[in-house]
């Protein structure tokens, strides 16, 4: 049985693309990718069918990590039994995920930075322009969200 896996921000071309990107690398490093269903969506309509952001897509490229084949969509409510682990870039993401998941609250919808001992916001880098520290940030909650996973599902690491 696959583990889905599905990054939620706002608009679907910075920082959820770039978490996909990130983990989708992390788990393809350690041979494991048969085992994930691993996707991203935005909760707003504005980029349907577009790339990742050019700052998000040549962050990863300094980093070797691909966005090949990777396009903007918009969360649906069939997300919530599709995927497994439904992790949102920042509080917001979260108050606008869960309506349309047709949810109150959920456990498996949370931030990527609570799996941190700092937890916080993503900062958006549509606004601020540090696609680095985006990056840091989603780098080391995707390893911690890796290892979560890892944990919850007895695999070996």
């Amino acid at each position: 049985m696959q583990i889905g896996v599905l990054f939620v921000c706002l608009g679907n071309i910075c920082r959820s693309p770039m978490a996909e990107a990130i983990f989708r690398n992390l788990v393809n490093e350690r041979g494991i990718e048969e085992r994930f269903i691993i996707d991203s969506a935005g909760t707003g309509d504005w980029h349907i069918g577009e790339g990742p952001h050019q700052g998000t897509v040549k962050k990863l490229a300094e980093h070797n990590i691909s966005t090949q084949g990777m396009y903007s969509r918009e969360l649906k409510r069939n997300d919530y039994d599709r995927f497994d682990y439904i992790v949102c870039m920042d509080e917001s993401n979260i108050q606008n995920a869960l309506p349309m998941l047709g949810q109150k609250d959920s456990l498996k919808v949370f931030r990527l930075l609570d799996l941190l001992d700092v937890p916080k916001d993503v900062p958006d880098p549509y606004f601020t322009g540090d696609f680095e520290e985006t990056y840091q940030l989603c780098l080391k909650g995707c390893k911690a969200l890796l290892q979560k996973i890892e944990e919850d599902n007895n695999m070996e690491h």
